[in-house]
């Protein structure tokens, strides 16, 4: 029989013999580092979107947040069966996804925030459609010019992800920004959720620009892209969409989030805590 501890910090069980809190599974190198970042971005926000499944604001929602939840997830199973592959260490995409805890995930804290206005981790509201689209306006918009980039690798293996991911991810803004202009320019309850929502998650984007050091050393061997070198036409994409939404730009001053430092919101625990519950109640489990 498999016997389980607590975690007190995260409030949620872990399988006896599961990596333990405060360490990742198997130690990672800035490679490694790097394509975790990107595969726990979208493992977390195609998470986050699957919770619409069944909650759609009408059908054709309902089916294309599943879809684009899908091509996120299946990007991330891409990125982490790579890293097991660099790091030969018995390591699996499942094991990287399921196995790791909070404090060991690299994503932005911008993709692990709930989808409705802010709460506590614990607290239930009403899911927020506005903040979904202005979520992944946001983050599609980055990923456009991130997985462009990454065509160029050093890495094959990446480069053939990456455009892969960009054909999805390019669906991805047009859909998010077709939405945020359709409901900015709607009515005058529209506009202001999704104002509200631009608001709130705007100063999370700042995460995107504050360079770690596993960014820069991808830059530096022609693996990844320099975060800072997108900004200029990350900022061209969300103005033009803005202004024709008729929404003002938002601010983005405020605290800094290091999600991709591996310091997270306490959201990220409870959403962690829904998907890895069956791969931890049943770790030797196959299909």
């Amino acid at each position: 029989m498999t016997t389980t501890t607590t975690s007190a910090a995260q409030g949620r069980p872990k399988q006896a013999g599961a990596p333990s809190g405060g360490s990742e599974p198997h130690a990672v190198g800035s490679v490694g580092a790097y394509l975790l970042h990107l595969a726990d971005n979208a493992v977390v926000l195609g998470q986050r979107n699957a919770e619409w499944c069944g909650h759609g604001p009408i059908l054709e929602e309902d089916l294309a947040l599943a879809n684009m939840s899908l091509d996120l997830i299946g990007q991330a199973r891409l990125l982490y069966q790579l890293v097991a592959d660099i790091q030969a260490d018995g390591s699996t995409e499942d094991s990287l996804a399921y196995f790791r805890d909070t404090e060991d995930f690299r994503n932005y804290a911008l993709v692990e925030l709930p989808n409705r206005v802010p709460l506590v981790g614990y607290a239930k509201g009403d899911m927020d459609y506005g903040t979904t689209i202005v979520r992944n306006f946001l983050y599609s918009a980055l990923m456009a010019l991130v997985w462009e980039k990454l065509q160029s690798s050093s890495n094959a293996q990446l480069a053939a992800i990456a455009a892969k991911s960009l054909k999805e991810v390019r669906y991805h803004l047009r859909h998010s920004r077709d939405w945020l202009v359709r409901l900015g320019d709607g009515t005058e309850e529209s506009h202001d959720r999704v104002q509200a929502a631009l608001d709130h998650l705007m100063p999370y984007t700042q995460e995107f620009w504050t360079a770690t050091p596993m960014e820069q050393e991808a830059a530096r061997t022609g693996l990844g892209v320099a975060p800072q070198d997108l900004r200029a036409d990350w900022n061209a994409i969300v103005s033009s969409a803005l202004a024709e939404a008729t929404l003002r730009e938002a601010s983005t001053e405020g605290y800094v989030t290091q999600g991709k430092n591996q310091l997270h919101t306490e959201h990220l625990s409870f959403l962690l805590t829904e998907m890895q519950s069956l791969a931890r109640a049943h770790p030797e489990a196959a299909w």
